[in-house]
């Protein structure tokens, strides 16, 4: 095998697939990057057995063939060149020749035939996102998911359509985030599956805004194509809980507040709390909104921000990670708060699909 290629774009590519890659893998096969070239074009794949992940570069391809490399170790020579082109040779034994410019190294390599093929995936349902839509409904729910409950299929995010809706949902039994939108491309009927973290942020790093992407859906695995890159994925087995029968029916109060605004007093408030384990009140007022946090090891504050609300007041106490959370990523001017009391569930509406379900603490 003999290619040569831009360093710029094998610089990226390596980007692309080296996440896969951990660091407490017992098989050395795992910590490798399989590469192939052919027909003008490198293929350079990575897979933890859960994720697997192809991307292609265009290079001049002067002698066919395939090794696998330490993936961490090329993508630092890489990153440490300087020449524009970069040329790659390997041996009968897969090792591999790394050249740019004046630097020469060789990298002990292992056979292909012992990278680990790709299951088969038979889509079930197909859907195609605009890039952009599809980074967004990823940023507004991906913080909700937790790995630490026993409940695995709360290790990942479901991904729900029905009737040109998809909706996706991410809960860690403290919160829930959602996000629905209507799609067009769509092949095959309504359906759920579960998309593990770490392949949904992976997907959220990769996807091109300008792009399309296209989600496979089939019994045991999905696959995500984004241009040149494409993300399989094993999904999570098992029935998530029926999220909608968190978000209450009906709200007594609805008060529209500006993201942005809202955000800053949190954090300013927070500055007084030690540790996770504070909470802020939030105290609802004719015509304000009084947010407040207390902590005996550092000291106290408040602050006001200026809200519509009109009628007897409503008090209630927040982590403050987890109320900030929406208001970081949901990506909306302004959102509605939608209460009933101090001790009921809360609803932060973003307007566009987007609601974020709370449970207050107690005080």
């Amino acid at each position: 095998m003999k290619f040569t290629l831009s360093r710029e774009k094998f610089h990226k590519a390596l980007q692309k697939v080296n996440n896969t890659i951990g660091s407490r893998s017992t098989l050395p096969i795992l910590g490798n990057v399989l590469i192939e070239a052919k027909d003008n074009m490198v293929a350079l794949t990575t897979t933890d057995l859960e994720i697997r992940i192809v991307t292609h570069i265009e290079a001049e391809v002067e002698i066919p063939g395939a090794t696998t490399v330490p993936a961490k170790r090329l993508l630092a020579l890489v990153t440490k060149f300087e020449d524009e082109q970069v040329s790659v040779s390997s041996d009968e034994r897969h090792h591999a020749e790394i050249v740019c410019g004046t630097s020469c190294f060789k990298l002990l390599g292992i056979a292909p035939e012992d990278f680990p093929s790709g299951g088969e995936l038979v889509p079930v349902r197909t859907i195609t996102f605009k890039g952009a839509e599809l980074k967004r409904m990823l940023s507004q729910i991906s913080y909700a998911i937790t790995l630490n409950d026993s409940r695995k299929v709360l290790h990942g995010m479901l991904v729900s359509y029905r009737d040109n809706v998809v909706t996706m949902v991410a809960t860690d039994s403290k919160r829930l985030a959602m996000t629905e939108r209507a799609v067009e491309n769509v092949a095959g009927g309504n359906g759920d599956c579960i998309v593990p973290l770490q392949a949904a942020n992976e997907v959220k790093r990769q996807t091109n805004p300008q792009g399309d992407v296209t989600l496979e859906i089939g019994e045991k695995m999905a696959r995500f194509t984004m241009e040149d890159t494409v993300l399989t994925t094993k999904l999570i087995e098992g029935n998530y809980p029926n999220f909608r029968q968190v978000i209450p029916a009906t709200f007594l109060r609805e008060i529209p507040i500006v993201t942005s605004a809202l955000l800053g007093k949190i954090e300013l408030v927070s500055q007084v709390l030690s540790d996770s384990t504070g909470c802020i009140v939030l105290n609802f007022t004719e015509g304000k909104l009084e947010l407040r946090a207390s902590n005996s090891d550092i000291g106290e504050g408040s602050t006001v921000l200026p809200v519509e609300f009109s009628g007897d007041g409503i008090s209630a106490s927040f982590n403050p990670a987890f109320l900030s959370d929406p208001l970081r990523f949901a990506d909306c001017e302004t959102m509605t708060f939608k209460m009933n009391d101090g001790f009921s569930p809360v609803a932060i509406d973003g307007g566009d699909g987007f609601v974020y379900v709370i449970m207050p603490m107690r005080p």
